[in-house]
């Protein structure tokens, strides 16, 4: 009993000890929470940041070797067109080297040739003449033609003049001004009155005003289409009063010619053949129209057509395959070789600078 007193009596001291135990606990707990939570951050966040510095360099590791990749495939490709680019132009080199060379024979050969040139000279000089007297003669025949047409002109106005002073003629009891008695001969007008005849005039027609000429609108003029007939005098006629239409209007309108829309006119495969004359065209202008491939294995495995030329049943020709220089003396001018040096000659060096009036080189 004596114990159950002393905890009677000592119990609200255990609860007030028991409420601050656990108050101090329940302190002491949250800072030991917040403490290993910050821990744990910190530990947390050093792992992730030592993870993404692996993974940076794991990622540059696969960069690196990514980019070298494919720097070497450009700068390989770089080689390679540098390396057609340089052949190209070698080629292009060699083919303008060979077009200078032929060129340069064809022109000193045919083109510019001394002995051609001079008889070519010579032929212009003859056919100047030739052409210059020509034209003189031509000269003089207008001359006379017109000196001829202006003595007709004369001729007929001096006879249009005899015609109209026929009535100053001379008579057997009254002589004409051109007669006088006083000469001893009669002047050379009177001759020229007895022979004109007297110049009458005519009376000008009168054509009707109120006539109507239907041929000046209509298409067709035929008995068929519209029947024609006599134009009848003009009568004072006045128009009838009312809603009515002149006659060559109607007649007009009735007889005019058809006249077709666009689309009657234009076919309905206009378009379509447009196409094909434009392909058409394009097909006679383009002499090739495949890229030309001289460093890939492309047209090694395609048939060899060969060109018209070549596969004509009257032969290929010889130039090309069996000599580059081919001569033919039948075509020269004279018997001597070409020569490259030219000796002076007046005519060529004067040759159209200096002409005379009379087409001769000075």
């Amino acid at each position: 009993m004596a114990t159950l007193a002393r905890l009677q009596a000592r119990s609200t001291i255990i609860r007030h000890q028991y409420y601050f135990r656990n108050r101090v606990v329940d302190v002491f707990r949250k800072k030991e929470h917040d403490a290993a939570v910050k821990i744990q951050s910190w530990f947390r966040g050093c792992q992730i940041r030592a993870y993404i510095r692996y993974l940076h360099r794991v990622v540059t590791i696969v960069q690196k070797w990514w980019r070298g990749y494919l720097g070497r495939k450009h700068y390989q490709l770089i080689v390679k067109l540098a390396y057609y680019t340089m052949k190209m132009n070698i080629y292009n080199a060699m083919a303008v080297r060979i077009q200078r060379r032929w060129r340069g024979y064809r022109i000193r050969k045919y083109c510019f040739n001394y002995f051609y040139l001079k008889a070519y000279l010579r032929a212009v000089s003859e056919t100047n003449d030739t052409i210059r007297e020509a034209l003189e003669e031509f000269a003089e025949m207008k001359d006379r033609e017109e000196k001829k047409a202006d003595l007709e002109r004369e001729e007929k106005e001096r006879d249009y003049r005899a015609r109209k002073m026929h009535y100053l003629l001379s008579t057997q009891q009254i002589p004409g001004i051109y007669n006088s008695p006083f000469r001893k001969e009669p002047d050379p007008w009177e001759l020229r009155l007895q022979k004109a005849k007297p110049l009458t005039h005519r009376m000008p027609r009168v054509q009707p005003k109120g006539s109507i000429h239907l041929s000046s609108w209509l298409a067709c003029t035929s008995a068929r289409s519209f029947p024609r007939a006599n134009i009848l005098p003009p009568i004072d006629w006045k128009q009838s009063q009312g809603p009515f239409r002149d006659i060559t209007e109607v007649l007009k309108q009735r007889y005019k010619p058809l006249e077709p829309t666009w689309r009657m006119e234009e076919p309905i495969s206009e378009s379509k053949e447009a196409r094909e004359d434009l392909r058409r065209q394009e097909g006679t202008k383009n002499i090739h129209d495949k890229m030309f491939l001289p460093f890939s294995s492309y047209h090694k495995n395609k048939k060899y057509i060969p060109s018209l030329h070549l596969s004509s049943k009257y032969g290929a020709h010889s130039y090309g395959s069996q000599h580059f220089r081919d001569e033919n003396p039948n075509k020269w001018i004279c018997s001597k070789d070409f020569q490259t040096v030219l000796p002076a000659f007046d005519l060529f060096s004067k040759y159209g600078k200096l002409y005379s009036r009379a087409g001769q080189i000075l």
